[in-house]
């Protein structure tokens, strides 16, 4: 009898994850965010996006509960809305200065997140601004990458190995149209090869889970290339989750 490769990867995983899961009582949500990762290994199976005003990513079988995101994250959403079909949590970000004061004139992006009535995440919906930070087409791919990525135990984290996919052909996004939406950055750290343009952006959230305050705050890192100006990395963390894209390792060379 033989067994297929794909099979043997799916059972490893699943090993691997039972393995973590037994040191951590009652974390029901920490195997439910993995099965949602394992969906990411057949992508077009699971999940479709739609991009236009918004980034839409959408569930076709959802598994993560609305209660998953405040055990994982430990914020609340800045407002909750009942819809026909369950509710909408949102989730806003506003540009701050060094002391945590809102800028004005107001610079600000936003999550969606949509549960059905069984409370289950049906879709997840990126602002037109947030993809001045993270461009549509490098955000799919981004996303398209967690499918088979490597996981960090330890730290809790996914790297995905962006030597298996496909780039894409398209160009980076220039410095000038970047800034012209977020405004001027907090402070800029000049390397050899690049500029560092860091950006403050505060959750608007009626509720923080004590001790886990500092998650509030998303600490962005914009990398533009010197010499062409170009928007070559994006590093942050919004609602917990933390963000890393090297655009450089998805586009065509």
């Amino acid at each position: 009898m033989t067994i297929r490769k794909e099979g043997i990867i799916k059972f490893l995983r699943w090993f691997l994850i039972l393995s973590f899961m037994s040191s951590l009582t009652g974390c029901f949500y920490w195997m439910r965010a993995y099965q949602t990762y394992l969906q990411m290994g057949d992508f077009d199976q699971h999940f479709t996006i739609t991009a236009g005003n918004e980034f839409q990513l959408h569930f076709k079988d959802p598994v993560l509960y609305s209660d998953d995101f405040i055990a994982l994250s430990k914020l609340q959403p800045s407002q909750k809305s009942i819809t026909e079909t369950g509710q909408t949590w949102h989730y806003w970000f506003h540009k701050v200065d060094l002391e945590g004061n809102i800028i004005k004139p107001a610079v600000k992006f936003y999550f969606d997140l949509y549960f059905n009535k069984q409370e289950r995440l049906t879709q997840w919906s990126f602002s037109q601004l947030f993809l001045q930070i993270a461009p549509a087409e490098f955000l799919e791919i981004s996303i398209r990458s967690i499918g088979g990525a490597e996981i960090n135990q330890g730290k809790r984290q996914i790297k995905a190995n962006t030597d298996l996919i496909e780039k894409i052909d398209t160009d980076l996004p220039q410095k000038a149209q970047v800034l012209s939406q977020l405004g001027l950055p907090l402070s800029i750290e000049h390397k050899a090869d690049q500029d560092i343009y860091l950006y403050h952006f505060l959750l608007q959230t009626p509720s923080i889970e004590e001790g886990y305050e500092d998650r509030r705050l998303s600490v962005v890192k914009l990398s533009f290339d010197k010499a062409s100006d170009e928007l070559i990395k994006m590093s942050g963390r919004f609602i917990g989750l933390k963000i890393s894209i090297n655009y450089q390792k998805y586009v065509k060379k």
